[in-house]
């Protein structure tokens, strides 16, 4: 028997066949796979180095306060030159008394200063004893002195700097002078003097506010929308291969909106800038670097 030959058409038919499957099996590997995931911004952790900072309120006193007196009894006031608030020279002539026997002294200013109190009135009688005729501010140099805890007290020592915010006088600078090497029995505090590099008058008695760099710490540092606090602990979201992992963390100081992280995150690390309770351990997610998120 013969075999009947093969119809004219097939061949072509099976041609076409081949052709169509393998242009539709190319543009399926051509077209791009559907986004999976939302979009989150992230950031990598880097290194941040934190001020230790002990936080001291309180007064603005007189450093030195010098006395003024004649320096005999029975000496009448015939002329006043000067009254509180005045600043003055050493040397500066402040009153003029006269003497019981005729004739006249002066009374100077020993130190420069301000003068922050004067019962110098002309026709009473000054002595050598008493209630001082001016008391001077000397050099105007002025101390906050505060009370801190036992647990800060340790930390202070003569020399620190430290950055003073007067009320009603602004901001200055200020170095450690002296800590104190008790603390009081009840409250469990102890003082500690911070003199004021401010050659200006300032108010005695005013209220300040003293930060006092103690050192510094260096590490891994992130902001603090990145960081979520909850009944399970302070955690943080990483992206790693495009999906949630969620990491606790042991924080440390803070500063300037940025929080030490002393575990659990480490240098390079990829996390999510601003961490939320929608996102859950294993989703996937689109990140985008915080740097380009404006560009």
């Amino acid at each position: 028997m013969r075999s009947l030959p093969a119809h004219p058409f097939a061949s072509l038919f099976l041609a076409a066949a081949l052709s169509a499957a393998a242009i539709f099996s190319t543009l399926a590997a051509e077209e791009p796979e559907s986004p999976k995931g939302a979009t989150v911004t992230v950031l990598k952790a880097s290194k941040t180095c934190f001020g230790n900072i002990v936080e001291v309120s309180g007064t603005i006193m007189a450093r030195e306060e010098t006395q003024v007196r004649p320096e005999r009894f029975g000496l009448k006031v015939a002329e006043v030159m000067a009254d509180a608030g005045d600043n003055v020279t050493a040397g500066q002539i402040l009153a003029r008394l006269n003497l019981p026997e005729g004739g006249q002294i002066n009374v100077t200013a020993p130190v420069a200063g301000t003068i922050s109190a004067s019962s110098a009135i002309v026709g009473t009688i000054a002595g050598g004893k008493g209630e001082a005729l001016f008391s001077i501010i000397a050099r105007n140099e002025f101390d906050l002195i505060g009370m801190v805890p036992t647990r800060d007290l340790g930390k202070l020592a003569p020399n620190q700097t430290a950055s003073i915010r007067i009320i009603g006088a602004g901001d200055v600078d200020g170095k450690v002078r002296r800590v104190a090497p008790t603390v009081e029995p009840n409250s469990q505090l102890g003082q500690v003097i911070v003199g004021i590099n401010a050659p200006r008058r300032l108010l005695v008695n005013s209220s300040g506010r003293a930060q006092i760099r103690t050192g510094q710490s260096c590490g891994v540092a992130l902001p603090l929308t990145a960081i979520l606090y909850g009944s399970a602990g302070t955690v943080v979201q990483v992206v790693k291969h495009d999906r949630i992992e969620t990491r606790r963390v042991e924080t440390g100081l803070m500063q300037a909106g940025q929080v030490e992280i002393r575990g659990g995150v480490q240098e390079g690390d990829i996390v999510v800038a601003r961490a939320g309770a929608l996102l859950r351990e294993g989703d996937p997610v689109r990140p985008v670097m915080a740097s380009a998120e404006g560009k």
